[in-house]
């Protein structure tokens, strides 16, 4: 496979670098590491000794990324793991804190121009879905197992779909006759399934249902859930927190966590949990970070014209606060 300049370029770049600030002597840790684009520039930026370290699931995107930033040496290290285990792989790689952590969330380049993977509505292929194609279950094996139930709720929940019910009752249909085993065959069923009216407007007819398949075979929501938490502890005092979203459904969970951390709340709950005080201590809340963007940032346009897999991102960024004393103040 050959690897071009063109063929990978990073999402807001300059502003994920500017708001991670690296320095020479910074530990990073990119939890989606992908071909490595965001990496490459941190890695420069931090020389002579920066480090970053590169977590991904993908073992293809490791690979390559690995090729392409052989330069940089030990100063970069790879670990095999899903980001919902990212205190597991930082301990892999021997680090208990770091000056930044940076998510690209969704699908990649590579994983999207890879046809074989089955991301992509454009061209027909196998139903695999898989970020790592050597475990879990596959979008074929979605279809041809779950409940027609559970198939509206995954399609209406993860994709957004309005018009899930009929999606999934034409998917059940056509899987009675025959295994639905290919992105072209799935997109023929979606087409019929949707109203002539709705399809002639906004984006691919499919786009929503391979979203929604793609987060339910991967894990996508529960993964980014558990790990943001985990950033947020392995950030040293100081150090920030970047995360590209790219739908509605991870920009709320990283807005809801933020929120939480920033305010000492539980996520989703009004108030914050009752504490027991301890001796002459406070009930107070106890904010972990302060959020840096009001909203979340987008992209330019002249970058969504060069690279029109942006569009749709949106950047949310915060950083760590130093603990509180005893008193509840400051240290």
């Amino acid at each position: 496979m050959v690897l071009t300049a063109a063929r990978h370029l990073p999402v807001m770049l300059d502003r994920t670098v500017e708001l991670l600030r690296p320095r020479p002597d910074g530990v990073y840790l990119d939890a989606t590491l992908g071909l490595g684009g965001h990496a490459e520039r941190l890695l420069e930026a931090s020389a002579p000794g920066g480090r970053v370290i590169g977590v991904d699931r993908d073992p293809a995107a490791l690979a390559l990324a690995r090729e392409r930033l052989a330069w940089a040496g030990e100063r970069l290290v790879t670990v095999a793991a899903s980001f919902a285990d990212l205190a597991e792989a930082a301990a892999e790689a021997g680090v208990e804190r770091v000056d930044g952590i940076l998510y690209d969330l969704g699908v990649s380049s590579l994983q999207l121009d890879e046809a074989e993977r089955g991301f992509s509505y454009r061209v027909d292929a196998p139903l695999d879905m898989r970020m790592d194609s050597t475990r879990g279950i596959t979008a074929a094996e979605v279809l041809a197992t779950y409940p027609r139930s559970e198939l509206t709720r995954v399609l209406r929940v993860y994709g957004e779909e309005r018009f899930a019910p009929r999606i999934a009752r034409f998917i059940d249909d056509a899987r009675r006759r025959a295994p639905i085993r290919t992105t072209g065959e799935l997109v023929e069923i979606v087409k019929s399934a949707i109203p002539a009216a709705a399809r002639r407007t906004g984006p691919h007819p499919a786009r929503r249902v391979f979203q929604a398949l793609r987060i339910e075979v991967n894990g996508e929501l529960t993964a980014l859930a558990d790990s943001l938490p985990q950033a947020i502890d392995l950030l040293a005092p100081g150090g920030r927190l970047v995360v590209l979203s790219y739908h509605s459904l991870e920009d709320r969970i990283v807005k809801r966590t933020f929120v939480a951390a920033a305010t000492g709340r539980e996520p989703g709950l009004p108030t914050p949990l009752p504490a027991i005080p301890p001796p002459g201590g406070s009930t107070a809340p106890t904010p972990q970070i302060a959020i840096l963007t009001r909203r979340p940032e987008t992209p330019r346009e002249a970058e969504i014209t060069a690279n029109p897999r942006a569009e749709s991102a949106k950047l949310r960024a915060a950083e760590k606060l130093p603990p509180r004393n005893p008193a509840g103040g400051q240290p």
